[in-house]
């Protein structure tokens, strides 16, 4: 077995071999076995030396064999010239028991020849599912190589949002806190981002322009903070958003709105050809997790398509986005899917359904131990009028990451049973979406950069955790 510098001995033998810094696959299949397996697990759970050199190492192999973090802003911007269309990207928020559901999406992905597909994680999942940026990535390349996947691989971080109660009371840290965020993300291989300023939108105000004015100055001042980290030859794709998820509809003025503003401020602070935006995020009618009712199940949604339709056009003919994204999808209908490519919808959000599916799956035991644990410690955000069933399908996901060992250790068949849940309802919606096939469309128009990192101990290595451990993620 190759030995590097932390010293970790890596699970493959021969097939992979470290030397001066580089890493040399003599046998690829290697990747797709469970040695792969207990490499993602050393990333996470190893201890610190080790972790580095494991999440080094997946790092490297993606580089050396073709699963490299990218962009997506070169496909968006097609889209937005009207060169590529008839699709919605998923963007996965892949929460709990994160390998083994990276796994099943690059599953599917490789099955159906889909390549417009992202894996993301928001600013308060990084913090309840204690899932830092850097083992993010390891994980959802680890996932890609073990399942045999090739091509870019894009990685999100989504709702990278400004609290509006914390901004009220101090704005400059919590603007801060945003931006450190980023770093982090960017230097682990986050190489789209979504800034979510909307949560400063104040709807009280007398013009559109008025409204959206704290979103557009402080949105602009962290997209141009993104645009100066970018690492060379990666244009970061950076979304913006213009309506709260949960609140008011959004319209075509309000983008208007926003995008004559933030475009404006840009141009103060970017040079002169610096991209934007490549999209925009609306509100039309969901919200994150759906309403749940008192029984437990999830209240029917309004979705308003002719405005996302409406949002999605404006956006593409007048700003060259690649269109309007819709977040809190999850939880729709399935007969809602088929339409967000039938209006040009440019992405589209999942997550809570996911999480649903994964504590279905789980052992009875363990279910009830979380819940145990969220009496215990997630009491506070219980409601008066809440029912057991409302109060723990709310607070279940703060869970996640207290027991992320306990769900990574499930029993191969329990994992089973939850893989062939996942592979199926992955494969309904990538087909819904349409995105299978969009491989070859992806190659055209994404060429992700091989960038080699030096590896633990050496001269210029170091963690790619940039920000400080105490971080506040809250959002």
């Amino acid at each position: 077995m190759a030995t590097l510098a932390a010293p970790y001995v890596h699970p493959f033998g021969d097939a992979i071999r470290v030397a001066d810094g580089r890493v040399l696959v003599d046998r690829e299949d290697v990747l797709a076995t469970d040695r792969l397996d207990r490499l993602a697990r050393d990333a996470v759970f190893g201890d610190l030396p080790t972790r580095a050199a494991a999440r080094w190492l997946i790092w490297e192999l993606g580089q050396q064999v073709g699963v490299r973090a990218a962009s997506i802003h070169g496909l968006y911007m097609a889209r937005g010239r009207g060169l590529v269309h008839g699709f919605t990207v998923p963007a996965i928020n892949v929460r709990g028991m994160a390998y083994d559901t990276g796994r099943a999406v690059f599953r599917t992905a490789r099955r159906l020849d889909a390549g417009a597909f992202i894996c993301e994680i928001a600013r308060s999942e990084i913090g309840y599912t204690d899932q830092r940026p850097a083992e993010y990535t390891a994980v959802i390349l680890a996932a890609a190589l073990r399942e045999g996947f090739r091509g870019p691989v894009f990685i999100q971080g989504d709702h990278f949002q400004v609290n509006a109660k914390k901004y009220a009371a101090d704005p400059r840290p919590e603007v801060d806190a945003v931006i450190h965020l980023a770093r982090e993300a960017v230097a682990a291989g986050f190489y789209n981002i979504d800034v979510d300023t909307s949560t400063l939108v104040d709807l009280q105000r007398p013009s559109l322009a008025d409204q959206q004015r704290l979103n557009v100055e402080v949105g602009a001042e962290i997209a141009a903070s993104v645009r100066a980290i970018q690492p060379t030859g990666v244009t970061i794709s950076v979304g913006g958003e213009i309506g709260e998820v949960g609140t008011k509809n959004s319209t075509v003025e309000e983008l208007r709105a926003y995008m004559d503003g933030i475009n404006a401020a840009l141009a103060t602070r970017l040079s002169a050809g610096s991209a934007g935006l490549s999209k925009i995020s609306v509100q039309s009618g969901t919200s994150h997790g759906g309403v749940v009712l008192p029984d437990g199940s999830i209240a029917d949604v309004k979705l308003d398509l002719r405005t996302l339709e409406d949002l999605s056009r404006v956006a593409r003919q007048e700003y060259g986005l690649a269109g309007a994204v819709q977040h809190g999808a999850s939880t729709l209908p399935d007969a809602a899917f088929n339409h967000f490519p039938r209006t040009e919808t440019a992405e589209i959000h999942l997550a809570t359904n996911f999480q649903n599916m994964l504590f279905d799956g789980i052992p009875a035991e363990l279910r009830e131990e979380i819940y145990a644990w969220l009496r215990a410690n997630a009491k506070d955000e219980r409601k008066p009028t809440d029912t057991d069933e409302q109060f723990f399908y709310k607070t279940r996901k703060k869970a996640l990451g207290p027991f992320k060992r306990a769900l990574w250790d499930l029993s191969a068949d329990v994992k089973a049973g939850l893989a062939a849940v996942y592979d199926a309802k992955f494969d309904f919606l990538f087909k819904q979406l349409a995105v299978g096939g969009t491989t070859s469309i992806v190659a055209q128009y994404v060429r992700p950069v091989e960038r080699h990192r030096s590896p633990p101990g050496a001269p210029g290595a170091g963690d790619v955790t940039a920000a400080p451990d105490d971080l506040d993620l809250s959002d």
